[in-house]
């Protein structure tokens, strides 16, 4: 009855059933949702990036390691006083109705965003409210696109490419219907619009004007040759349909399985799981103007007295590492000094506890289950706190009770889960600052504050690398919180898919994806 349930929902969601598969079968991924829009970075989700992301294309993209690279540009150049950059275009480059890409559609896409009425979703990131001031965009010639900008910013290229911006793609101006309302993407990407039934999935087809880049699959720019006709994404909102559909064979990918699954799915035959680092973080955050925290020796034998292997090998059920970093094991800047970590050291954590003052007053930890890795944790740290003699308590709180206490700092000490942020700058960013004015900041030491500006404005790539070691020392000396782990993109596919990876921004890529 189970299975014949399943097989009845798997059909009004669209998904084919064995009977009717084919070669001519497109190839079909589960998401639990439909887009919102195909208007990039307009009304998005994380789901509408994906599907666009695959019809459009920037001048620069992140790369398998989340460092920024060309894709519509060949080059770029920065000047000496880091406000000009300058973008050569790539030669060859045509949008899918066959119209050549030159530097005025570049121009023209991102006045079209830049138009408040569009509602772009990072206009703000470049209008001088947050981030950059793009004062002008000028196309001396067909080939070079020069963006002015007021003052430097050393995260302008990421700003750029960032996917809920849909990297600031470049869309053929008949992407808009004449009285200026939205139409359909019109990209330079490897995919093409075909069709979205809502509510059952977003059909995209070969762009045969694609113009590949070469060399080898790297993140959202390398080679991204279109290796199948067609692909579905599947609107399957219930997981025990998505799973039983890749079972089956009805479902080739599910983009985002649950860690709790893996090993399930990795016994069942015919699928295969592969998964990556993303730029989530879990972290064990402490409030510093906690009458007790305030000290940082309790602070720094709360660190010792956590066995961060153990916790994670117990959280993540073996599929993930530790790390006490502030930037992701992912990332390009992820070095050795980023790999330096409290040891786990009980005794010298009940040394640093005497050596506090500390009284055995109780530390309330908060925590959710909307997430379970960082109850989960909690549970753990809760242990391992109260074996080291600090009386810890673990306080079950609904994600939007806890999300308010984080918000306003009152709370002793949290359990709380970042999402990605695609640069250490801004990883830092997200937990430091002045909590006078945003109590929801854990770190407010004033040199590592200037630091962290610091690496905001440069670009060069290794004066940013000694800055954030710095920092990472800094860290380990303060204590604000202890970072446990990054998350994981957990991919599980049938074994007759071949190029399938996850990857550091956890968006499915269907480039480069073929099916025997």
């Amino acid at each position: 009855m189970l299975a014949a349930t399943a097989l009845a929902i798997a059909a009004t969601a669209g998904l084919a059933t064995p009977a009717h598969a084919a070669d001519g079968t497109p190839l079909r991924v589960a998401m639990t949702a439909d887009i919102r829009s195909t208007e990039p970075g307009v009304n998005r989700d994380a789901n509408s990036d994906m599907v666009v992301m695959h019809i459009v294309e920037g001048l620069v993209a992140f790369g398998e390691h989340a460092e920024i690279k060309p894709l519509l540009a060949k080059s770029y150049a920065i000047s000496d006083d880091g406000k000009t950059y300058t973008f050569t275009l790539r030669d060859g480059v045509t949008f899918q109705n066959g119209a050549p890409l030159a530097a005025q559609d570049v121009v023209w896409s991102w006045n079209y965003f830049m138009n408040p009425k569009t509602a772009w979703r990072c206009h703000g990131d470049f209008d001088g409210s947050g981030g950059a001031k793009v004062t002008s965009v000028d196309a001396p010639d067909p080939h070079t696109v020069v963006y002015h900008l007021e003052k430097p910013y050393g995260l302008f290229l990421g700003s750029l490419a960032r996917p809920d911006c849909a990297g600031s793609g470049v869309v053929h101006r008949d992407s808009v219907n004449p009285d200026g309302t939205w139409n359909k993407p019109i990209g330079t990407g490897p995919f093409m619009l075909n069709e979205w039934k809502r509510g059952q999935y977003i059909s995209l087809v070969k762009n045969p004007h694609y113009a590949n880049q070469g060399g080898k699959l790297d993140g959202f720019t390398g080679s991204k040759r279109p290796l199948v006709d067609e692909v579905r994404f599947m609107i399957v909102p219930d997981d025990a349909t998505a799973k039983a559909g890749l079972q089956r064979g009805d479902v080739d990918i599910i983009q985002d399985l649950s860690y709790s699954d893996v090993k399930t799915m990795q016994a069942v035959k015919g699928v295969k799981v592969a998964t990556s680092p993303v730029m989530s973080l879990t972290a064990l955050l402490m409030q510093t103007r906690d009458p007790l925290l305030s000290n940082v020796k309790l602070r720094q034998a709360i660190v010792h007295a956590i066995d961060a292997g153990q916790l994670v090998a117990a959280v993540g059920d073996g599929l993930m590492q530790p790390s006490t970093s502030m930037v992701p094991l992912i990332s390009s800047y992820y070095d050795k000094t980023q790999q330096e970590a409290w040891k786990y050291d009980p005794a010298l954590a009940q040394k640093l506890v005497r050596e506090s003052g500390y009284k055995g007053q109780e530390l309330v930890m908060m925590a959710t289950k909307r997430y379970p890795e960082t109850y989960s944790s909690g549970v753990i740290i809760q242990a391992m706190l109260q074996a080291v003699g600090i009386n810890a308590r673990l306080e079950v709180q609904e994600w939007a009770s806890q999300l308010d206490r984080y918000n306003s700092g009152k709370y002793q000490m949290m359990v709380f889960p970042y999402s990605a942020r695609l640069d250490p700058s801004l990883n830092y960013e997200m937990m430091a600052g002045n909590k006078d004015k945003q109590p929801r900041k854990v770190w407010d030491d004033p040199k590592a504050l200037a630091l962290i500006d610091s690496s905001s404005q440069i670009t060069d790539t290794a004066q940013r690398q000694a800055q954030f070691d710095e920092l990472h020392k800094l860290f380990l000396a303060d204590a604000p919180m202890m970072p446990l782990f990054n998350g994981l993109d957990v991919g599980a596919f049938r074994d007759t898919v071949q190029g399938y990876t996850p990857w550091a921004l956890k968006r499915a890529r269907v480039w480069e994806v073929s099916r025997n």
